[in-house]
Formats: structure tokens, sequence, C-alpha cells
């Protein structure tokens, strides 16, 4: 379980392990940065012609069912299962039987993104009455119009999640995090073709568009590197083959009923009355940008790592899985208290023009600071669920997600009562934090010691140099608060001012006090230089 003690695990070195990390996961940032930022250019030309309305909110409901099924199947099971059975394979048998591992995963694939594309549009209407059963009948028969439009969007991307895994896989970062850039380029570029006669229709061809360049460019990317993406007849007798799909059924298993918790933000937000579930997409819009700049982009370079290492050598898994913790914590904790000081503005200088009025702007404030708090539960939950499938531990990840979906249900159904939209947000940050101590406790378990996460001096330095960040902020916009009337110009200066003055506090106090993630950041330079 994590632990609190002074006394540190044995020192394992980590020259090799932790700076490959940390410069794997830069990489990937950097690509990420500029998806993310795109993603919410997307965002605000959204806002801009369709606000928060209850027309957006079925096409909301359709790209939810359509991106539900992506990402269980192409960036969920398809990565958790085919992922540390590729890396091994490379290490071990070399190329060439990498690629046939590549490319039979990719015909079987196909086929059951093909069936489930089918199933999708025959159960359209179920499964629209499912995730919003508070619409009424032409809301509902629109929102099934698009989930039909919207489902092949599944084979789109699981060709280009295939090529994603190839490439992490063999040390190629940066192309698969800016491929959600091209994808968000083309988004954003139907959404301006278009906009003088401009409806709901607009954004599902945007969506289509974009994963259709996304993956041509992962593919073309791949295929450079000498890995084409081609489909090859299975051999079902191969053991790797057989090793991938074996991993494949409980990790869908359980990808599929962690994929449940939009759903229950969506469908408990049907009842709340008109905007709302625009409203939470927003703001989960706005949380993806650290979520994937960070959190995504760290769990993908640990991933290939934790599954090369010496599965007999518990102590060094344990003590690298220690530091990606750490490492993780040490930059999306200050990212999760800024979000929360800063909700209020960053909502407003992003969103709020067109049809995005005061009320939309206040509901998505109150949902961000929500998800924000969150943030750090999330990020460690999902690096602790790279661990358990880099341990083959699907039944011990399958009851992590059965316990969040059933808290997430539990406690949005409550905090709604009391809190509205914000409490489905807030109940999804507290499900994911109980969940991470879940997911600790059971490769603690699996491992035989503790996972000595908040060892004190690490704790003490990470919490002062957090907080000398948030009081600064806090002084800040009291004595010179954001500057709602003014223009344009004068208010992106502030918000630029505010982010990078924190940014910097925190990274000079953090280098006085010796954080040692620090050491790991130079030394991945060094380790990039090679």
């Amino acid at each position: 379980m994590v632990s609190f003690e002074k006394n540190t695990p044995p020192p394992v070195d980590q020259s090799n392990q932790m700076p490959g990390m940390v410069n794997r996961a830069l990489r990937m940032m950097l690509g990420t940065l500029a998806s993310r930022v795109l993603g919410l250019l997307r965002e605000v030309l959204t806002a801009v012609f369709f606000g928060a309305t209850r027309t957006l909110d079925t096409f909301y409901v359709a790209y939810t069912l359509a991106n539900l099924s992506r990402q269980l199947l192409a960036e969920g099971a398809l990565s958790a299962s085919f992922v540390p059975v590729f890396s091994r394979v490379l290490k071990k048998n070399g190329e060439q039987a990498s690629k046939q591992l590549a490319q039979s995963v990719l015909s079987i694939l196909l086929a059951a993104c093909a069936l489930v594309v089918l199933i999708g549009v025959l159960f359209s209407p179920v499964l629209v009455k499912i995730i919003a059963p508070g619409f009424d009948y032409e809301q509902r028969l629109a929102a099934v119009t698009f989930t039909r439009s919207l489902f092949p969007f599944l084979i789109i991307v699981s060709v280009g999640a295939l090529a994603m895994g190839v490439l992490n896989s063999i040390g190629s970062f940066f192309v698969p995090a800016i491929a959600p850039a091209v994808s968000n380029l083309a988004f954003i570029a139907i959404l301006l073709t278009f906009r003088q006669r401009i409806s709901i229709w607009t954004l599902v061809t945007a969506v289509l568009a974009g994963g259709v360049c996304s993956m041509i460019l992962q593919c073309a990317w791949a295929g450079r590197m000498g890995y084409p993406i081609l489909p090859l007849r299975p051999d079902l007798r191969n053991p790797d083959l057989r090793e991938t799909l074996k991993l494949f059924l409980p990790y869908a298993a359980g990808l599929s009923l962690n994929q449940i918790n939009p759903v229950i933000s969506r469908m408990l937000g049907s009842f709340l009355g008109d905007g709302v579930i625009s409203v939470l997409n927003y703001a989960d819009r706005i949380i993806q940008l650290p979520l994937g700049l960070f959190v995504i982009a760290i769990s993908q370079a640990v991933l290939p790592m934790l599954s090369r290492l010496d599965s007999t050598d518990k102590n060094g898994f344990n003590i690298f899985l220690r530091d990606a913790l750490r490492f993780n914590l040490f930059v999306v904790l200050p990212a999760a208290l800024a979000l929360i000081l800063t909700a209020r503005p960053i909502v407003h200088i992003l969103l709020v023009r067109g049809a995005f009025n005061e009320w939309a702007w206040e509901a998505t404030s109150g949902a961000l600071a929500c998800y924000a708090a969150g943030l750090p539960g999330i990020a460690c939950n999902t690096v602790l669920m790279r661990a358990l499938y880099a341990r083959s531990l699907p039944k011990e990840a399958v009851g992590v997600t059965i316990f969040t979906v059933c808290a997430n249900l539990i406690l949005g159904a409550v905090l709604m009562q009391w809190f509205s939209h914000k409490g489905l947000a807030l109940g999804t940050s507290c499900a994911f934090t109980g969940a991470a101590f879940l997911a600790a406790w059971l490769l603690a378990r699996d491992l035989g010691v503790r996972i000595r996460l908040f060892e004190s001096v690490w704790l003490l330095r990470l919490m002062i140099s957090c907080s000398v960040m948030a009081v600064a902020l806090i002084v800040i916009m009291r004595y010179h608060p954001y500057p709602v009337n003014s223009g344009f110009a004068w208010r992106l200066f502030w918000m630029t001012l505010v982010v990078v003055f924190g940014g910097l506090l925190y990274a000079s106090v953090s280098t006085v006090l010796r954080c040692p993630e620090w050491t790991w950041i130079r030394h991945s330079f060094d380790k990039g230089k090679k």
C-alpha cells in the first residue's frame, strides 16, 4: 500500500530508467501541447457557433457513444494488451516477428470493429435512450441519427491507434502525440469553411475528417519506420498473438466498464436541464489540456518501459513505479491547483463570446474547478492501471474499474442533489482518487512490498512548492483581479502573466528545495542526445 514512512526502499540504479522515461514523456508533452491547444480552439469555435444548447447536447450524446467504442477498443484494450506483448516480442524476437504480430492484430481488430459498428448502428435507439433518458422524442431521434453517422469513426481511429502503439513501442513518441493536432486542424478548417451555413452536421463531418487525417499521418510514419500498417492473415497458433488476444478480452471487459464514467455524467446530466451536458463537455475539454499534456504523456511513456522490466525483480518494479508516480504528481499537482484558482478567468477568455452566455460561463467554471480537483487522483490512477496491465493482473484492473464506476454513479447521484452539475464533476474526481488508492493497494499486494509514495521529505518539498505558488496566485487575483471588461489582448496578457509567474515560482521553489525530479529532467536531455 501507499506509505507515509520516512525510510525509503534500498536504492536502485535509476540512471537509465527514470531519465529515459522522462525523456519520452517530455517528447510526448511537446507533441501533445499543439494538439491540446488546437483542441481548445476547436471548442472555442464550437462555443461561438453553438453555445450551450439542447441541440448541441444531442450531438455530444452521439459523440460520446462513438468515442466510447473508440476508447474501449482502439485506445483502451488494444493499448493495454498489444503494447506490452509487442514490446517484449521486439526485444526478444526482433523486428520481423513484431511486424507480423502487428499486422495480424490489425486484421483481427478490423473485423472486431466492423462488428461493433454494425451493432452500434442497429442498436443506436436503445443506446441513446440509456445514455440520455431525459431527452424528449425529437431530441432522442436527432441523437440517434448523429450516432449512426459517427459510429464508423471507430474503424478509422482503430487503425491509427494500432500505428500509435507500434510507434510508441519502437521509441517514436512525437508523431503519435501530434496526430490529434492534425485531427483538430481538419476539424477547425471544416468549421471555418462552412461557417456561413453551419449546422450540427458540420460537426459530424469535421469529426470524421479529423479522424481520417490522424490515421493517415500515423500509418504513413509507421511505414516510414519500417512497420507498414497492413492486414495479414492471422496465424492463431502464434503464441504471441494468442497472448495478445488472451489479454485483450479481460482488458476490454474492464475498460468497457471504465468508459461508462462519461456516460454516467451525461445520463445524470440529462435530468438537470438544458445545456448541462454541453457545460460538462466544455469543462472536460479544457481539463483535457493538462490531462493529455501531462497524465497521458507520462502514462504512454511508462507502459512500454514497465513491460520491459524483469517481472521477477519486484523491488525494482516497485521503485520505478514509485518514481513514475512522484514525477506525475510533481507535474500535475501544481497544474491542478492553478486550474482551480483560475477556472473563471480561463473559461471566460476561452469561451465567453457569441452564443456562450454568462450562465454558461459560471456553470462551466464550476465544473472545471471540480474536475481539476481530481487531476492528481486521475494521474496516479492512470499510471497505476498501466502497472496492473504490465504485471498481467486483469482481474485486479477490472476490480478497480468496477469500484470507479460504482463510486462515480453513487457520488454523482448524491452530490448533484446539492451541487447540480458541479456535483457530477466532483463525483468523478472523488471516484478516480479513491480508485488510485485501491490500485496502489492491489499492486503492493502483488509485489509484496509497499509503494512508499508519500515519503515525508519528498511530500514536504512538494507541499511547500505548491503552497507558495497557490498563495502567490491568490494574492495576485485579490489585488489585481482578472480584467473581465477589458479587451481581449489585455485579458490574454493577464492570463499569460499569471500562468508564467505561477510556473516559474513553482519551478524556483522546488529547485531550491532540491526536488529530485529536476535531476531526472536534466539527465533526460542528456539521454535524448545519445
